[in-house]
């Protein structure tokens, strides 16, 4: 199932896409919001028949405008930094890599930072970028963790059971930031440099999720273009290093890397500037576009 969080005639809702009509069944009834919908879903589900309740108004998706589906965390996206062995490898050649480590560009264990739920934005936002002084703003295509399940991953545990679902995250980055300070947080954290969308969707509904392909284009061109099964550490490690100590809380949120192709990848870099258009697209979640202020 395709779950979408919306905006219409002035109301935020809560609402499941059927794309083969173009149509958002208005869950308003049964969830207050995405967090709701996360944490009671197995209820849920019984009581509305699969959210396919007849009773249950729709509307047409020309009318609505989707937000992103969860628009403010309860609290920090986790992220993991160079995750994909490509993108280790140009991270590590353009001279912006100061994390800290024996130098190696593939790390031996995740990178884990965080994005503020400030940083969030929606389908269609438009990226500030003149929040970034130093013109200097990239971006990373990342298929995100949706959790489900509340606690921590025990040895006995299948992280598997903790996966919700997944959505499109753009980790907006500046790179200078990140670069001078030596760490990633300020670089990206900034406000709205994380647009999220356009859906999440089950985990049953993408079954092979290591099959699907990762890709983001900017203003047409190709830049990033990779299947989910190149991560260096795959969901489930990412749920276990993650939920070994910190308690999860279903609707926290995993970005799980960038694949090669980001603009620090390229002599001289190529920033996104105003006026870009950034669209990130896997099979089975849809299309997150975001223009360039």
């Amino acid at each position: 199932m395709k779950f979408v969080t919306f905006s219409h005639l002035g109301r935020v809702k809560v609402g499941r896409l059927v794309e083969d009509d173009a149509t958002i069944v208005d869950l308003s009834a049964v969830a207050t919001g995405m967090l709701d919908l996360i944490e009671r879903h197995a209820a849920l589900g019984d009581k509305t028949r699969g959210f396919d309740d007849p009773a249950l108004p729709r509307i047409a998706l020309a009318e609505a405008r989707l937000l992103a589906p969860i628009p403010r965390p309860a609290r920090n996206v986790f992220c993991v930094g160079k995750n994909y062995r490509e993108h280790a490898q140009e991270f590590s050649r353009s001279g912006f890599d100061a994390s800290a480590g024996s130098g190696a560009a593939v790390p031996d264990l995740p990178i884990i930072f965080s994005k503020p739920p400030s940083s969030v934005s929606g389908p269609g936002d438009a990226i500030d970028s003149s929040l970034d002084s130093l013109d200097s703003v990239d971006y990373e295509a990342e298929l995100t963790i949706v959790i489900g399940r509340r606690g921590r991953v025990g040895p006995g545990d299948d992280p598997w059971d903790f996966v919700f679902g997944y959505t499109l995250v753009n980790d907006v980055t500046s790179r200078e930031l990140q670069k001078r300070h030596k760490q990633w947080l300020l670089g990206k954290g900034i406000d709205g440099f994380c647009p999220m969308g356009p859906a999440i969707v089950t985990r049953a509904a993408l079954p092979d999720i290591g099959a699907a392909r990762l890709t983001c284009h900017v203003n047409g061109e190709l830049r990033q273009s990779a299947p989910v099964s190149d991560l260096i550490f795959d969901i489930p490690t990412l749920v276990k290093t993650i939920g070994r100590g910190i308690t999860l809380e279903p609707g926290d949120l995993i970005a799980t890397g960038t694949p090669a192709g980001v603009g620090i990848g390229f002599l001289p870099p190529r920033y996104l500037k105003r006026g870009d258009v950034v669209r990130i697209e896997l099979a089975g979640i849809g299309v997150l576009e975001n223009p360039v202020a």
